[in-house]
């Protein structure tokens, strides 16, 4: 693969060292709100221009291995995404050398555990893997690995410049945007993909720079891309009030379908990790995304072909090419082939990334949303005895399945609004999506990208508590200096340690290490100076029983609960048994209040 110009600019500029160093120190100079709008331009600048060689890339490589071969009659289209995934898998193994899958993940990971700090090579890495996974037809994504992308320029930039964590975020953000917004040319779904989704604080300060890298990102898009790589569609057919109710059945559809492709993603996904062996890995994987492509063609790539074809109502176009496009070419026929379109499009998906393969499920999410939306207008039409417009319930169950899977309303309802170059769909996107997304709630709080991190206690949120508590490490704060005493010491041992101790705690701990009580200045305070006690006194008599103990493995939630419940000032931390240290309720508060001020901050 050549090497852009771009990329050999970049490497002499960034080898430069003396040129870098007078223009970090010329633009540190400028008022921080300035540099942050400077820099949100060339972020949301550098994300368009990835975005625009990512599906490219992907456009190109696909057109160049399938432009004279016909599905049915070409069994190189089942080879092709196995060995897209085997190159995949060997450019990760022994190039990245890092696992750079399930990319606004990560993302979210790096801004609650990480400091908002992605490594370098995710700017250019997912670009490479995903262009051969998708362009050798594996059935996922482009927007993950580009939000990435994106992403990991922000905080590239951001880590350069010496920011705070904050602006580092917001870096981060723009990144996001800008992603979003260069690959679909729709700069507020790109604001608010990051808001919902990255979960941003909306404020001031935040929402100008998103601003200004999302429209950058939109404007730099319309000049590189053109319709044949971009998802684009008018909608010219009105409105119908009457079709209301229609449109809250298609969302509940959506938002039971979505709970079906959340559950089954993460099973799957699960059930290839647990394979060790990556080349048998593979092998399954492959076996059954080839078997599937084999039935259903348009599982071959990222499936937008299939989506334009429906709102086209050129439903020949993807059945045609199939076993059932062989049959009796009915109407049955094809909702049954849209069904199972519907059904095992998880699998395809699922086995593509679990297999080795680099991709995400934004694009699978709205192929299942469009084919779902096909498949409710015929069926409503048929037995309910209406005329409703297919390609109209194509665009809203794309928006209703993005909205279910991804619990992101806003974010379906302006993106879908802006493909279609109008706010005609504003009302039926905004029923459907906010049908979808109350009815999966019902079975998960946390979305696709979410619910794992939720489980480990590792998802920054819009709730600044909960924010801040997640980003403390609590361990830090273990103090374990204190002098330690044995049961058996006698109180003239205790008040030769006091005399050299700054703290009034004293853990009471045997020869293995075992906590077994507490003794404080103030339970010895009468008789310390009675020197006829000395020698007959000892600690077991005198420790107390602290009121709880935190375990090292515990959460921080879990820590400043206990804290609530005991009332202690000091508690004692164990490690499967063993003493540790002591953590400090004010020590605690202080981190607490110094986090919650870095959030807030304007």
């Amino acid at each position: 693969m050549k090497r852009s110009y771009c990329f050999y600019i970049c490497k002499i500029m960034f080898r430069n060292n003396n040129l870098f160093r007078f223009l970090r120190t010329k633009i540190v100079e400028l008022d921080q709100r300035r540099l942050i709008y400077i820099l949100s331009l060339v972020v949301g600048f550098l994300s368009a221009l990835a975005a625009a060689i990512l599906k490219n890339a992907i456009h190109y490589t696909h057109l160049l291995l399938t432009e004279k071969m016909q599905h049915g009659s070409d069994y190189q289209y089942l080879a092709y995404p196995i060995l897209g995934m085997l190159i995949t898998m060997l450019f990760v193994k022994y190039v990245v050398k890092d696992n750079i899958g399930h990319g606004i993940s990560r993302i979210l990971y790096a801004i609650s555990k990480k400091k908002s700090y992605l490594k370098r090579h995710n700017t250019w890495t997912s670009l490479v893997a995903s262009t051969i996974t998708i362009g050798f037809g594996g059935s996922v994504g482009a927007e993950a690995p580009i939000v990435l992308t994106g992403s990991s320029i922000g905080s590239a930039i951001g880590k350069f410049f010496k920011m705070n964590y904050r602006n580092i975020t917001l870096l981060i953000g723009c990144g996001a945007a800008g992603a979003i917004s260069g690959i679909f040319k729709a700069p507020i779904a790109g604001i608010v993909f990051t808001l919902e989704i990255l979960m941003l604080d909306l404020t001031i300060s935040s929402i100008v720079p998103l601003l200004i890298s999302s429209v950058t990102a939109a404007t730099v898009a319309y000049f590189l891309m053109g319709d044949k790589v971009l998802f684009t569609f008018s909608v010219k057919e009105a409105f119908i009030i009457t079709n209301i109710p229609w449109y809250i059945v298609l969302g509940l559809t959506c938002g039971l379908i979505s709970r079906y492709f959340s559950w089954m993603t993460l099973k799957l996904e699960s059930g290839y990790d647990k394979v060790k062996n990556e080349y048998v890995k593979l092998g399954i994987g492959g076996l059954v995304l080839g078997l599937l492509i084999y039935l259903f063609p348009p599982f071959f790539g990222e499936g937008y072909d299939t989506i334009l074809a429906l709102l086209q109502g050129n439903t020949d176009i993807v059945t045609g090419n199939s076993i059932f496009g062989q049959m009796n070419n009915n109407s049955w026929t094809i909702i049954l082939f849209m069904v199972c379109l519907v059904f095992l499009k998880v699998i395809a998906t699922s086995s593509t990334n679990g297999a080795g393969g680099v991709g995400g499920i934004f694009a699978p999410t709205l192929f299942i949303g469009g084919v779902n939306g096909y498949v409710v207008a015929n069926l409503l039409n048929r037995y309910v005895n209406i005329s409703l417009p297919d390609n109209r319930f194509v665009l809203v169950g794309m928006a209703g399945m993005m909205a279910g899977v991804m619990h992101a309303p806003l974010t379906a309802i302006f993106l879908i609004a802006e493909i279609t170059g109008g706010y005609d769909l504003l009302i039926p996107l905004i029923i459907t999506s906010t049908v979808a997304y109350m009815t999966i709630r019902g079975f998960e709080r946390h979305s696709i990208y979410h619910v794992e991190l939720a489980k480990r206690g590792e998802l920054i949120t819009h709730d600044k508590d909960k924010a801040v508590l997640t980003f403390m490490e609590w361990k830090k704060d273990i103090e374990t200096d204190l002098y330690k005493i044995k049961p058996t010491d006698t109180l003239g041992n205790l008040v030769k340690i006091i005399s050299k101790s700054k703290r009034n705690i004293f853990p009471v701990v045997d020869e293995y290490n075992i906590l077994e009580g507490v003794v404080q200045l103030d339970d010895v305070r009468e008789i310390m100076f009675n020197t006829e006690l000395y020698d007959s006194t000892i600690m077991r008599d005198v420790m107390t029983i602290p009121p709880s103990y935190i375990d090292k493995k515990e959460g921080i939630e879990t820590v400043m609960d206990t804290f609530r419940t005991t009332g202690a000032w000091n508690l004692p931390v164990l490690d499967n048994g063993y003493y540790v240290g002591f953590i400090s309720k004010a020590r605690i508060y202080t981190t607490y209040r110094e986090l919650l001020i870095q959030f807030s901050e304007e």
